[in-house]
């Protein structure tokens, strides 16, 4: 006779909705082919216009103000220089800045909303009332204080733009957490005794991935606002840097005379926000037919 025992062995764990599922559901979306269309085509120029760029984003090729001629064919800006020129190089660090704030934002308001939610007790109430706090006061007002006091340093911009991102992603991620912290297979990964470390980044986090993805569409739409918005009232980007949101607050005054060095900046930002919007709304229903297959078909 052989002797069995019977040793605990981890649960089989169904992580549904997984990131891969989810992104692949959201990409056989129509609108969501169409946000990547448009988001890549404003990516594309914003990084490859600095080496398309006719002239230098400095150099002063006309009178201000010129209307488009041969050299320059959407005209000159406020100090006569290049309105395409400036346009291609103006993109790249508006979306970079927008693009680390995002991650920096949603990554730090991921974690902390899982670890919240999944703890509870003091810890979860001391974090959320201070979320509350942050969440009274406007993100763009935190920031202009923020940067009225230090300056327009970049760094700062990044830390406000991702400050102000980080408690409502925790709010949104410590909901979706809760749901599945009640989940059988986090209970059975509790009563073995596995580590709470590896319950959060192995049973917890997969299933809340699809809600991290749409958090960080919406909120990459919000960064771009908010560092176009601070460039505008000259808190961000400082002249002669090309940039969007700089381009608007130095060629307003001219809207009627010539137009493009303001429709320009404003067309490619409006895109993007369309297409990242799109994005983001295709991955929110991919989430929710993701699980909505769970719950037909039975699945923890």
């Amino acid at each position: 006779m052989t002797a069995t025992t019977n040793a605990p062995t981890e649960p089989a764990v169904q992580h549904v909705p997984r990131a891969a599922g989810v992104l692949r559901t959201a990409l056989r979306l129509p609108r969501s082919k169409v946000g990547l269309g448009l988001a890549a085509l404003v990516l594309l120029v914003a990084v490859a216009g600095p080496w398309i760029a006719p002239h230098s984003a400095t150099e002063f090729v006309d009178t201000p103000f010129s209307d488009p001629a041969a050299g320059s064919w959407f005209g000159t800006d406020n100090l006569g220089r290049d309105v395409l020129t400036r346009f291609l190089h103006g993109g790249r660090t508006l979306l970079m800045l927008a693009a680390v704030a995002t991650l920096l934002g949603v990554g730090l308001g991921a974690l902390l909303g899982m670890y919240a939610g999944y703890r509870r007790g003091w810890l979860d109430e001391s974090v959320m009332r201070v979320a509350d706090i942050v969440l009274a006061f406007p993100q763009v007002v935190l920031a202009l204080l923020f940067v009225s006091v230090v300056g327009p340093e970049l760094w700062l911009l990044v830390l406000v733009v991702a400050g102000g991102h980080l408690p409502r992603v925790m709010r949104v991620v410590r909901a979706a957490t809760l749901a599945v912290a009640e989940r059988d297979f986090v209970k059975s990964a509790e009563a073995i005794g596995m580590s709470r470390t590896r319950i959060l980044l192995g049973e917890i986090l997969p299933n809340v991935t699809g809600t991290v993805l749409v958090e960080l569409g919406l909120r990459l739409n919000y960064s771009i606002g908010i560092v176009a918005g601070l460039s505008f009232l000259g808190l961000g980007l400082q002249p002669p840097t090309a940039d969007w949101g700089l381009m608007i607050n130095e060629n307003r005054i001219a809207l009627t005379v010539q137009p493009w060095a303001v429709a320009l900046p404003v067309l490619a930002i409006a895109v993007l926000t369309i297409g990242t919007n799109l994005v983001a709304d295709g991955l929110a229903r991919s989430v929710a037919g993701v699980d909505r297959g769970i719950e037909k078909g039975g699945r923890s």
